[in-house]
C-alpha cells in the first residue's frame, strides 16, 4: 500500500454514513491501477473490517443501480416509449370495445352504426332503460380511449422531434417512438444493425422462415413508411433496406450527436428514387 492508492481511492474523502455520496464516488471514481482497496478503506478509517467494506459497497453499487434505472425511466426517449404503447392499447381496446357495443346497441336501438364511429353515436343517445344506460356507458368508454389516444398521439408528435430529430422527420415522429419502443430506447436503436431494424415488429415471420416454414420477411412495421408502402412490390425490399440504413444512421447522429444533418435525409431521398425508377427501365 502506498500513499499514491490512497490518494485515488474512490473513498477518499467519502462520509462511510452519507449513502448517497459513496454511490457518487462508485460512480464518479477512477483509478489507473488496481489495489487492495478492502485494506485501503480500513486502513483510512472508511470501513471498520473488509466484511464491513464489502457491506458499504454493496449498498452503494445497489444504489446506483437504482438510480441509474430511475434516471433512465426519466428520459425523454423512455417517455415516447410509454407514449406509443399506451397509444396502441388504448386504440386496440377501444376496437375491442366498439365492437361490443355494435353488437349490443343492434340489439336495442333500430339503427346502430359499427367501429368508434357508431360508438360515438351510441354515446350522444338518451337511454331509457337500464340496458341502454350501459350500452351508452360503455360507448362513451370507447370514445373517451379514441380521445385519449389521439391526444397521445399528438404527444408524440410534439415530443419525438425534440428527442430525435433526425429519426423523427426521417419516419414520422410515430413511426419513431414506435421503432425507439420496440427495441427499449434510442441509444438500443442507434446500437441495431440496419438488418434487425428492417424487420423490426416482423418477428414472428422471422421466426417462421427461421424455422422453414415461411420466407425470409423484407420488412417490418417501417412498411408503414411511404418509401416501403409506395414502391412497387418487386423493389420493396430494396427501398425498406435503403430506409431501414439511413435510419440506423439517424438513431446514432440523434443519440450520440442530436444535431439536424440534412444531407442524410437527401441521400435517402436520391437512393430512393434511383430505386423506383427502375419501374421505368
Amino acid at each position: 500500500m502506498n500513499d499514491h492508492s490512497t490518494d485515488t481511492a474512490w473513498f477518499r474523502g467519502v462520509d462511510p454514513g452519507d449513502p448517497t455520496a459513496v454511490r457518487d464516488a462508485i460512480e464518479q471514481g477512477r483509478t489507473e491501477e488496481p489495489a487492495d482497496w478492502p485494506a485501503l478503506a480500513v486502513d483510512t478509517g472508511f470501513a471498520d473490517d473488509e466484511t464491513d467494506y464489502y457491506d458499504r459497497l454493496h449498498e452503494a453499487t445497489v444504489r446506483a443501480t437504482r438510480e441509474a434505472v430511475r434516471e433512465r425511466e426519466r428520459a425523454d426517449d423512455q417517455q415516447l416509449v410509454h407514449a406509443v404503447r399506451s397509444m396502441d392499447d388504448a386504440e386496440r381496446t377501444a376496437n375491442e370495445l366498439a365492437e361490443r357495443v355494435a353488437e349490443w346497441a343492434g340489439a336495442l336501438f333500430d339503427e346502430a352504426g359499427t367501429g368508434v364511429a357508431g360508438a360515438r353515436e351510441v354515446a350522444d343517445r338518451d337511454p331509457d332503460t337500464a340496458a341502454e344506460q350501459r350500452v351508452v356507458s360503455l360507448a362513451e368508454r370507447v370514445t373517451d380511449l379514441t380521445d385519449e389516444a389521439d391526444d397521445l398521439r399528438d404527444f408524440i408528435e410534439r415530443t419525438a422531434p425534440a428527442v430525435a430529430p433526425n429519426l423523427s422527420r426521417m419516419a414520422g415522429a410515430v413511426l419513431a417512438a414506435r421503432l425507439i419502443a420496440l427495441v427499449g430506447g434510442l441509444g438500443d436503436l442507434a446500437k441495431k444493425p440496419s438488418g434487425t431494424v428492417q424487420v423490426l415488429g416482423a418477428e414472428d415471420a422471422l421466426f417462421a422462415h427461421l424455422a422453414g416454414r415461411a420466407p425470409s420477411p423484407k420488412h417490418g412495421v417501417i412498411y408503414t413508411h411511404d418509401y416501403v408502402r409506395n414502391t412497387r412490390p418487386d423493389d420493396r425490399g430494396s427501398a425498406a433496406r435503403a430506409l431501414a440504413g439511413k435510419l440506423v444512421i439517424a438513431a446514432r447522429i440523434d443519440h450520440y450527436a442530436g444535431d439536424l444533418r440534412p444531407a442524410v435525409h437527401e441521400e435517402l431521398d436520391d437512393r430512393i428514387a434511383t430505386i423506383r425508377a427502375r419501374d421505368d427501365s
